[in-house]
């Protein structure tokens, strides 16, 4: 099938035909079975979708359910994660031949990690770059999620947009999920900027968290939107664990920093704006800041999730731009049921804008990213686990500690139990250098890494950051190191992985 699809839909109701402003499009109405039908083996699809929100629903399942008569293998592209076990169905259902550029699923995760599925990772920001320059792609289907269709056909997201406006922009066909669970008063919450052409690209204009610089639609050409399928589903909700001793301690740790940056002149009152990655330990980061003396907050970055509307309410948060809206059940029914409240106060941009290394440059970001595992100099893991297998993917952190004012990155001391080390002689995988990295932090204490050579880091490091436990091995390695080869950055590189052999082998990183 080919052309744009026709039905003979029963009377539409009213809310239909006032979110569907395009009156030429009400013919384009049609089933997830037959929008499905659009989509071939071979293609590359575009996947509306950012940490499980705004991400296709309807149209993937009923392709995994096509494959079972129809057998094809796709490339499939998102913004980040997609919920509903979406890639796990499209795995099972034998449709993913390649994924990128993000992904959390138990399932997939397996797959890729046994070489059955090809997995891209890659920064967040570059995703839509490499598409538009035709370095991967193209992509053929964008299936994009959304709340309301213009009288010009311009889709208005809903609760992400991540790479949806470059796929629906790029893709020459595009079937679009118009969910009428989410509140049509979404629309003016978005701010589409698409930057222009290189090599004589212009700057991006965003100069503050709450610049309005593009569009509160995708615009696109109507002619393309081969299929609207109408859902009546959520996103699904957010996985947030309740903050424990070691992730509040940690928080604790981040704001003493920072109230002592304010107290040195190199911030203001008021800080810079944040960006926070999502997880346990950066809700409990915000969350001491809902605690502290800080007022007149700001935020730019990918995600905003609970903690961000908590710091709203509470009225230390100015405004948030991000991309996506990830929240728990409780804080989605809140925030969701009274969206005119908080749309003047938040923002949701394209992706590479959120993570625009441009913006987070020019707005002097303090960057707060998760790691896996750093080692004694600062190198940070945030991907593979015993550098090898993939946990997620790198996600957006790179083009936040490559630009950021500060650059954070945090852990946990010690996993399974004790058995794991976060801290290491040396990292088993590189995301992030020593040279992007400015502060480590665990519930043991804070490292300040900035101004210092790599011998003056490992002592900051071991001596604030390791696990007891840990800390005299450590110690061991570093000083060996240094008198038996010495060098900018001393390593035995017949030691430098033996914890992580250890581990392997059994089951625990200590002799």
């Amino acid at each position: 099938m080919n052309g744009p699809i026709t039905t003979l839909a029963p009377a539409l109701d009213s809310e239909i035909l006032a979110r569907i402003r395009c009156s030429d499009l009400l013919t384009r109405i049609a089933t997830p079975d037959q929008a499905a039908s659009l989509i071939h083996d071979g293609m590359t699809i575009g996947l509306s979708g950012f940490t499980r929100a705004g991400d296709a629903k309807a149209v993937p399942l009923a392709l995994a359910e096509r494959a079972k008569t129809h057998p094809m293998k796709l490339t499939v592209i998102t913004g980040a994660s997609l919920g509903h076990n979406t890639d796990k169905l499209l795995y099972e259902a034998g449709l993913l031949a390649r994924r990128m550029p993000f992904q959390v699923d138990d399932t997939l995760r397996a797959a890729i990690n046994r070489g059955e599925v090809m997995f891209i990772d890659q920064h967040l920001s570059e995703t839509v770059e490499a598409l538009r320059s035709r370095q991967v792609g193209p992509v053929d289907v964008a299936v994009i999620e959304a709340v309301a269709i213009t009288e010009d056909g311009g889709i208005v997201p809903s609760t992400s947009v991540g790479n949806s406006a470059s796929f629906a922009i790029l893709a020459p066909k595009v079937i679009i999920e118009l969910n009428l669970t989410y509140s049509a008063a979404m629309e003016g919450m978005h701010d589409i900027f698409i930057p222009a052409k290189r090599p004589s690209r212009t700057p991006v204009p965003v100069v503050t968290c709450d610049s309005r610089v593009g569009t509160p639609y995708i615009p696109i050409d109507p002619a393309k939107i081969a299929a609207i399928v109408i859902t009546r589903e959520a996103d699904s909700p957010a996985r947030v664990a309740t903050p424990d001793p070691a992730t509040t301690a940690i928080g604790a740790h981040l704001v003493d920093f920072l109230q002592n940056e304010v107290k040195q002149g190199r911030l203001p009152p008021s800080l810079n704006p944040i960006q926070a990655g999502i997880g346990v330990i950066a809700n409990a980061v915000l969350s001491e800041l809902n605690r502290s003396n800080f007022h007149n907050l700001r935020m730019y970055s990918e995600v905003l999730q609970d903690s961000t509307f908590e710091l709203i309410d509470s009225g230390k948060l100015l405004y948030a731009s991000g991309c996506s809206v990830t929240l728990s059940a409780p804080w989605a029914e809140r925030v969701f049921n009274h969206i005119e409240t908080y749309r003047d106060r938040i923002i949701l941009r394209p992706q590479e804008i959120s993570n625009h290394p441009e913006v987070i440059r020019r707005l002097g970001i303090i960057a707060i990213n998760t790691a896996l595992e750093f080692d004694l100099y600062g190198n940070v893991n945030s991907t593979h686990v015993g550098g090898t297998h993939m946990m997620n993917g790198i996600g957006g952190s790179g083009d936040f500690a490559r630009n950021a004012y500060l650059s954070i990155f945090v852990a946990k001391s010690q996993a399974k139990g004790g058995a794991i080390s976060a801290v290491v002689p040396m990292a088993s995988h590189v995301d992030h250098t020593e040279h992007d990295v400015d502060i480590l932090a665990t519930e043991n204490g804070l490292a300040d890494l900035r101004g210092l050579a790599p011998r003056e880091r490992a002592r900051q490091v071991i001596a604030h950051c390791a696990h007891a436990d840990y800390r005299d091995l450590l110690t061991d390695y570093f000083e060996r190191a240094c008198r038996e080869r010495g060098g900018q950055t001393p390593h035995l590189l017949s030691e430098a992985l033996s914890w992580h052999e250890r581990y392997a082998r059994t089951g625990h990183m200590r002799p």
